[in-house]
């Protein structure tokens, strides 16, 4: 379990090394919907080595959003722009997000936005 542990920290470290590039690139704004309240990193497959295609620099609201069961559809709408992302945690981490909204737009956004295929096809079954 200690291994487990140190594993973990480990991890949250490598993570928090990358944080000034990844707020840097993002002009200390938020990747997803360019506000600036409370932002923190936040990784978008974090069973994988931290890297910087792999965090988004993220607001509260945001952070929100990701933790509704429902998000709010007119919220949502401001995050579409971050689609056309070329980093992944940014454009495919909006678009799962995207994708637990069952309206028309979002289906267009997420089949005209440049994310990889099959991630689309499992975002649009």
């Amino acid at each position: 379990m200690a291994k487990g542990r140190q594993d973990h920290q480990d991890h949250l470290a490598a993570v928090q090394l990358l944080g000034k590039s990844v707020s840097k690139r993002a002009g200390f704004r938020c990747e997803w919907c360019d506000g600036d309240q409370e932002l923190r990193l936040w990784e978008y497959q974090p069973e994988r080595e931290p890297s910087e295609a792999n965090l988004a620099l993220i607001c509260q609201g945001c952070r929100e959003l990701l933790a509704s069961k429902k998000p709010d559809p007119r919220r949502l709408r401001s995050l579409r722009n971050a689609l056309w992302s070329e980093v992944p945690a940014v454009a495919e981490g909006v678009a799962v997000l995207l994708s637990r909204c069952h309206e028309s737009w979002v289906r267009e956004a997420i089949e005209e936005s440049f994310i990889d295929e099959a991630l689309k096809e499992r975002l649009l079954p």
